[in-house]
C-alpha cells in the first residue's frame, strides 16, 4: 500500500475509533430505561453531562496535536473551542439539576452532599472552572503550563469518579470503555509532553 494512501488509512482509522468511543455512550444513554420516569429539564442535565464526559477524550489529543488533521496550531485552537463547551455543559449540568432541585444542589456546591459521587463531581467542576479562568490570563501565570495540566490532570479524575459511582442514564459498559479511553489518553498524553519537555534543547 502506497504511503500516502496508509497515512490516510491510518488517520481514517484513528478518526473513526475516536468519534465511536465518543458517540456510542451518547447513543446508548438514549435508550436507557431510566429516562422514562425522568422529566425534560433532569434528562437535559444528564445528557449535558454525558456529552461532556464524551468530550474529555478528544481534550488532551488535541492539546497534544496528535489528531490527524489537526496537529499544532490548529489542534490548540480546537482545543480552546472544545474546552469552552465543556465548561457550557458542565453549567448547563448543574443549572438543570438546580432546576429540579436546588436544595441538593447547594449541599453539592457546599461539600455538605451525603453522596460520595457528588463530592468527585463537585470537585472536578470547580477545577474545570479554574482550568478556564487561567487560560484566559495564561500569560500572566507563572508555570502555567504546570498548573493547567495539574488541574486537568484533576478534572478527569474527578470526573470519571463520578460517572463511574452514578447508577443513571449512561449505559454501564459504554460508560466504563469511555472513562477508561479518557483516562489513558489523559495519562498518555501527559508522559507525551514530559518526553518533549526532556528532548526540548535547554537555552
Amino acid at each position: 500500500m502506497p504511503s500516502n494512501q496508509g497515512r490516510r488509512f491510518r488517520a481514517g482509522l484513528a478518526w473513526a475509533v475516536l468519534a465511536l468511543a465518543m458517540l456510542v455512550p451518547v447513543a446508548a444513554a438514549t435508550l436507557s430505561p431510566l429516562l422514562a420516569w425522568r422529566g425534560p429539564i433532569y434528562i437535559l442535565a444528564g445528557f449535558a453531562g454525558v456529552v461532556a464526559m464524551s468530550l474529555l477524550l478528544v481534550q488532551p489529543l488535541l492539546a497534544a496535536g496528535v489528531l490527524p488533521g489537526l496537529e499544532g496550531r490548529r489542534g490548540r485552537r480546537l482545543h480552546r473551542w472544545v474546552g469552552g463547551s465543556i465548561v457550557t455543559l458542565v453549567v448547563l449540568h448543574v443549572a438543570a439539576l438546580w432546576v429540579t432541585s436546588p436544595p441538593d444542589v447547594i449541599d453539592v456546591l457546599l461539600f455538605t452532599s451525603p453522596t460520595p459521587f457528588s463530592v468527585w463531581g463537585v470537585t472536578a467542576m470547580w477545577a474545570l472552572f479554574l482550568v478556564a479562568a487561567l487560560a484566559l490570563i495564561r500569560r500572566k501565570v507563572w508555570a502555567w503550563h504546570v498548573i493547567h495540566r495539574g488541574l486537568a490532570i484533576v478534572v478527569v479524575v474527578g470526573s470519571v469518579i463520578h460517572a463511574v459511582l452514578i447508577v443513571g442514564t449512561m449505559e454501564p459498559v459504554t460508560k466504563a470503555i469511555l472513562c477508561l479511553m479518557v483516562v489513558a489518553a489523559t495519562l498518555a498524553v501527559t508522559g507525551l509532553v514530559r518526553i518533549r519537555a526532556r528532548r526540548r534543547p535547554v537555552r
